[in-house]
């Protein structure tokens, strides 16, 4: 992941809300010149969470509004790590000190789990939900820097943890069912709906077969379609699917429908 478009993809990934919801206030990335901005290359062999906190990091640098004091920070008892820290800024201004959980979540939003869209946005693999990870930053991450282990740590950046600000980066990529025409509810952002998803049955109908298709490997899943060249008919495409499907995985696809529409969709095997 190398790729200048990678680094503008997660810049124009909205934050899943706005302002403060949840009881957890949303970081509000700083406006990048990327005109002055040299990339460094970042590991292909990491995980795609990974992958974004050094996007993170190298924008946020990069910035005039914040300065990184910490990052991956470890917070240990005796020898056990029982947490870590994302990211301690200082606003280069005010010289708050905030500290930033980051999050870049794909979420499908499955109707029939709940009412409510705070509780059906889940991954892919039906393996982690928004509303335990919202749990999670709230009640475990952000409470982190006010236990004594956390709060030695602060000391030695000469911060006092009652003083620190926590808040969240979480951008999200958001996958609504096929032919779903409703919203989101109003506590989310549906600028966030980026595409659809469908099981393989609705899938391999002659709706799709006219269509052009490409899978993109993980790392380059926050992409936009359009930068590819690389595309496979609907029969070609289906072998790969298949493939995911058997291991209970779903795979993101790229649909070419014209050369100027593209579509993104996951392909679920449940």
């Amino acid at each position: 992941m190398t790729n200048i478009d990678s680094f503008i993809s997660f810049i124009e990934t909205p934050p899943l809300w706005k302002g403060t919801k949840f009881d957890i206030t949303q970081f509000i990335f700083p406006v990048i010149d990327l005109s002055q901005f040299i990339f460094e290359p970042i590991p292909d062999k990491i995980r795609l969470g990974h992958q974004m906190e050094h996007i993170f990091h190298q924008l946020v640098s990069h910035s005039k509004e914040f300065k990184v004091l910490a990052h991956n920070l470890p917070v240990k008892d005796e020898n056990r790590t029982i947490g870590e820290i994302d990211f301690i800024l200082q606003h280069t201004l005010s010289k708050e000190f905030i500290h930033v959980e980051l999050t870049y979540k794909f979420y499908l939003l499955d109707s029939m789990i709940s009412k409510d869209s705070i509780h059906q946005l889940i991954g892919p693999n039906r393996k982690d939900t928004f509303f335990k990870k919202a749990e999670k930053i709230k009640h475990k991450q952000f409470q982190l820097l006010h236990t004594p282990e956390g709060i030695e740590v602060l000391k030695d950046l000469n911060i006092d943890h009652k003083t620190i600000q926590h808040k969240a980066c979480f951008k999200s990529q958001v996958f609504v069912p096929y032919q779903y025409n409703e919203i989101l509810t109003t506590s989310l952002n549906n600028a966030c709906i980026v595409g659809f998803w469908i099981n393989s049955k609705g899938f391999n109908t002659s709706i799709f077969q006219q269509f052009q298709y490409f899978m993109p490997i993980k790392s380059e899943w926050i992409l936009q379609p359009s930068k590819n060249t690389l595309w496979k008919s609907h029969q070609e495409i289906m072998a790969e699917i298949n493939n995911y499907l058997k291991a209970n995985r779903a795979p993101m696809i790229w649909i070419k429908k014209s050369d100027t529409v593209f579509d993104k969709c996951f392909v679920v095997w449940w």
